[in-house]
């Protein structure tokens, strides 16, 4: 027996749109043909030596106090992008900032931060708030990343961040499966570890 579908076959969708539209990111992965699992992650961490990043978590403690985080704009300024910068020191990936990809009409929009270095990229989207909702458009987003992407990596990881609040996906390219991790990740408690993840997949080997 077929289920009905949740997407208007005569519909353009961006990413922004699965935000919007509240979907349950189960039943929206499994549109795409792809497998949902929610579960604790013990992602890999990069295990050299970062030493910039006890500066960078001082910094934030320092100005925290006198930043109002009411907006998505002040949350990438101030608490995302510093995180990215210090990924691009570390890896010397590519970063691109909103970068408009389109695969479909049902698979299209901006990326709000995409890191790519020799054989690996990670895509970061930032939400003011609601990481659940900010999850099932990360799912969309690297779904059309497996689609656009020509290269042998293998898996895909994604994070979607509030600024202070970090969760990771996977994407296994092959057998198509997402996996979204249930642990969150909080700056600046775990700022490191934050970092440490993303470097890890920047420098996997497929």
């Amino acid at each position: 027996m077929s289920h009905p579908t949740l997407l208007d076959p005569n519909r353009s969708y961006t990413f922004s749109n699965y935000f919007e539209l509240g979907f349950a990111v189960d039943d929206l992965v499994t549109e795409f043909g792809y497998t949902f699992e929610r579960k604790f992650l013990n992602l890999p961490q990069y295990s050299g030596t970062l030493d910039r990043v006890a500066e960078l978590k001082q910094r934030l403690e320092e100005i925290l106090p006198y930043i109002d985080l009411e907006n998505e704009a002040t949350r990438r300024e101030i608490l995302i992008a510093p995180v990215v910068i210090e990924l691009i020191h570390y890896s010397h990936a590519k970063l691109k900032i909103e970068y408009n990809i389109k695969v479909n009409n049902q698979l299209q929009g901006n990326l709000d931060y995409y890191l790519r270095n020799q054989s690996n990229v990670i895509v970061i989207e930032a939400k003011q708030a609601d990481i659940n909702k900010g999850f099932t458009q990360l799912a969309t987003e690297m779904i059309a990343l497996d689609r656009w992407l020509d290269s042998n990596q293998t898996e895909i990881l994604g994070a979607v961040t509030t600024g202070n609040i970090w969760q990771f996906g996977i994407l296994y390219r092959k057998p198509q499966i997402i996996e979204q991790a249930i642990n969150l990740y909080r700056v600046t408690e775990e700022l490191e570890v934050i970092i440490r993840i993303m470097l890890a997949a920047l420098f996997k080997e497929n």
